[in-house]
C-alpha cells in the first residue's frame, strides 16, 4: 500500500482572513484532509473553518503535539501516514516545524520514508527579514531569548559582536508580554550605532517593520504592548 504525505500547513499570524496569505491551491488540498497533527486543537479547528465555514470538523481526527506532548506518542501520529492516509500539520501561527514542536513528527517521517510537502505561507522570521534591509546571505534565527535578564542581555551582546565582525543578521523573539523588558535591555546595553529592526503584527492591518540605531530607538521608542515581534540586529546593506 503506498504511504500518504505528509503536509507542511502555514497558518496566519493573526489575523482573521486567509484570503491574501493562503492560496487557492493548497486550501483547496487542505479541505481535503481529515487528519491532523497540530499545536493546538482550539486554534487548528478555527484556521479550518477561516479556509472553508462548511469544513466537516468532527469527522478530523486531531493529534496535538506541543511541549506537553510525551515524545513516545509521536510515532502514533504519523501512522495513518504508513497505511496510506493523508496527514497535515499545522502550528498556531505561521510555519509549521519552524520554531515550532511539529519538526518532531517530521523528522519521524523522514525515518519511516514518508512524504513531506510544504505548502507556501506566511513566516514572520523571513517577513521580519525581507523587511529589514539587513543581510539575506548570512542570517541565523534564535528563537525565543532567555528568561533571566543577564543571560539575555548576555546574548543579545554576543549577536551584537558577531554582526560587527562579520555583518550577520541576528533575528530573535519574546513572548509578548515580555517585548518591552527586551526592548528596554536592547536600548540600554547595545551600542549607539548598533542597527535594530523591530516586525510588529506582521501581515496585520497595524504590521509596523521599522530599522533604526539603538541611538534613534531611543528618541523615538513606542509601545510594543502584547503585539508579536520579531526582533532583529544587523547591518544596512
Amino acid at each position: 500500500m503506498p504511504k500518504g504525505t505528509i503536509y507542511l500547513i502555514p497558518t496566519t499570524l493573526g489575523g482573521e482572513s486567509t484570503d491574501d496569505i493562503t492560496p487557492s491551491a493548497v486550501r483547496s488540498q487542505v479541505i481535503e484532509l481529515r487528519y491532523f497533527i497540530v499545536e493546538s486543537v482550539k486554534s487548528a479547528r478555527r484556521y479550518l473553518r477561516k479556509l472553508d465555514r462548511s469544513f466537516p470538523i468532527d469527522e478530523c481526527t486531531f493529534f496535538e503535539l506541543n511541549k506537553k506532548t510525551d515524545a513516545g506518542s509521536v510515532y502514533s501520529f504519523i501512522k495513518p501516514a504508513l497505511n496510506g492516509t493523508d496527514i497535515g500539520v499545522l502550528s498556531e501561527a505561521g510555519c509549521p516545524g519552524v520554531a515550532d514542536p511539529g519538526a518532531s513528527a517530521v523528522a519521524m517521517a523522514h525515518a519511516e520514508g514518508i512524504k513531506i510537502h510544504p505548502f507556501v505561507g506566511p513566516s514572520s522570521i523571513l517577513l521580519a527579514l525581507m523587511g529589514s534591509g539587513f543581510s539575506g546571505q548570512n542570517f541565523a534565527f534564535h528563537g525565543y531569548l532567555p528568561k533571566e535578564r543577564k543571560d539575555r542581555i548576555r546574548e543579545m551582546k554576543n549577536y551584537e559582536g558577531d554582526t560587527r565582525r562579520n555583518g550577520a543578521t541576528h533575528l530573535f523573539m519574546d513572548t509578548p508580554f515580555r517585548n518591552m523588558n527586551v526592548l528596554d535591555d536592547l536600548l540600554n546595553d547595545l551600542s549607539d550605532t548598533t542597527m535594530l529592526c523591530i516586525a510588529c503584527n506582521i501581515t496585520l492591518p497595524t504590521e509596523s517593520i521599522r530599522t533604526m540605531s539603538i541611538k534613534d530607538w531611543r528618541e523615538n521608542a513606542y509601545d510594543l504592548g502584547k503585539k508579536p515581534t520579531i526582533f532583529a540586529i544587523g547591518t544596512i546593506q
